[in-house]
């Protein structure tokens, strides 16, 4: 079966629960307020792709190609990035809701996450050097021999991770949030009062 070519165009406001988006590839097209939640993306390809105010919650992404894909204010709770096809695989997040959402053993170096909600995510064994966590809420995030070497959490909020267990060398920390990384000794720390 021959899969479809589409390039340069913008779908709005299409409900792609009722109907589903064909397989084929997809370049240089945007998504503005479209419905992809519980939607079977498999066999989809999207290259150089905007989605904004999207909601692809628990959309089933099975060997989907997303290549410099752009997500902005999207709704993508439970999204399953380690059953993307892992070739070329990179993306943009702005002002996204990711919670609950799985990056386990997924290389994505340089990810920029910028403002997002990623309460619980799966970071496990995810290759994230030099990735940028601006303004994100990471509570009960979990981070287990993930490469976060370089990675900037200067404006990171909430999130708690082992640098026993993670490589984190040359990572940009801030206070008051670096005590993330003291969280397993179960140790206080009070302000010094002087």
């Amino acid at each position: 079966m021959e899969q479809s070519f589409t390039e340069d165009k913008t779908y709005q406001g299409v409900d792609f629960k009722e109907n589903r988006l064909p397989k084929g590839e997809y370049e240089k097209c945007s998504f503005i307020n479209c419905d992809f939640s519980g939607t079977d993306l498999g066999g989809v390809k999207f290259m150089d792709c905007k989605f904004v105010d999207c909601n692809l919650s628990l959309a089933k992404p099975a060997k989907t190609v997303f290549q410099n894909a752009h997500f902005k204010g999207c709704k993508m709770l439970g999204f399953r990035f380690d059953a993307c096809n892992p070739f070329g695989l990179s993306f943009r997040f702005e002002q996204c809701a990711l919670n609950h959402s799985s990056f386990y053993g997924i290389k994505i170096k340089g990810t920029v996450f910028s403002h997002c909600q990623m309460q619980e995510a799966d970071f496990t064994q995810c290759d994230l050097t030099g990735a940028a966590f601006d303004g994100c809420d990471l509570v009960r995030a979990v981070f287990e021999q993930t490469v976060l070497e370089k990675a900037d959490f200067r404006t990171a909020r909430n999130y708690a991770l082992d640098p026993e267990r993670n490589r984190v060398r040359k990572a940009r920390f801030s206070l008051p949030e670096v005590v993330g990384l003291l969280g397993k000794y179960g140790i206080q720390i009070d302000e010094t009062h002087g």
